[in-house]
């Protein structure tokens, strides 16, 4: 039992891991600059590890038809990408990613073209990345996998403490904002934290269109 969950672990940070560089070209294409992508200090996306392991355990069975594969990877990549969103603002007020510029969306949170492009991605991910990535742990000795896993794990946690107390810190500024105008405030707010730490400082690089919540 504790070696399924080390191995599971490692693939979640494996996943992490690709979704963050993922994040990180796509970010260089568009501005031509290299942005640590993500809220945390780290070089992983968890999102994207999440998603690959729900992917993963739960639409396996539906390998038999890549038409209902695809759709029920919009489904699941969609609600995950909801509902993050939805959490991360109650949490911090402020809105991390938007598309309410998208012809078709729901709510800002999540855009048809987003969808598919995920869904083309958990087709990848089911069909070429992830019998390479079996074939990698099959290589690894189970120890190793037990001790990076452990690791990394520690790492992690430490990372999601310090980011989260950063990002709380984006919070408060925020709040002690008094104009009631999202672009105003978004507009101070990022020039007052750049004056701030490192790590606040690399926040507003990774989410430059970060948006205030609408009622401050």
């Amino acid at each position: 039992m504790f070696n399924k969950f080390c191995y599971l672990l490692l693939f979640f940070f494996v996943y992490s891991f690709l979704g963050w560089v993922a994040e990180v070209v796509t970010e260089f294409y568009h501005h031509k600059r290299f942005v640590n992508r993500g809220f945390l200090i780290g070089p992983w996306c968890p999102i994207y590890g999440v998603a690959a392991v729900i992917i993963t355990k739960v639409l396996s069975k539906y390998l038999h038809s890549l038409t209902l594969l695809f759709i029920m990877s919009m489904l699941v990549c969609g609600l995950l990408e909801y509902f993050t969103s939805y959490i991360m603002e109650k949490l911090f007020k402020a809105r991390w990613w938007d598309y309410s510029e998208k012809k078709y969306n729901i709510n800002g949170r999540v855009s048809l073209d987003a969808l598919l492009l995920f869904a083309f991605g958990s087709m990848i991910i089911i069909y070429f990345v992830n019998p390479l990535v079996y074939k990698l742990f099959l290589v690894l000795q189970a120890n190793f996998v037990k001790l990076i896993s452990l690791v990394l794990l520690v790492i992690f946690i430490i990372d999601v403490v310090i980011s989260f107390k950063t990002i709380y810190e984006v919070r408060n500024t925020i709040k002690n904002e008094e104009k009631d105008n999202t672009y105003e405030i978004t507009k101070k707010v990022k020039e007052r934290l750049k004056n701030k730490s490192y790590f606040i400082r690399r926040l507003i690089n990774a989410f430059p269109k970060i948006k205030t919540n609408k009622k401050i």
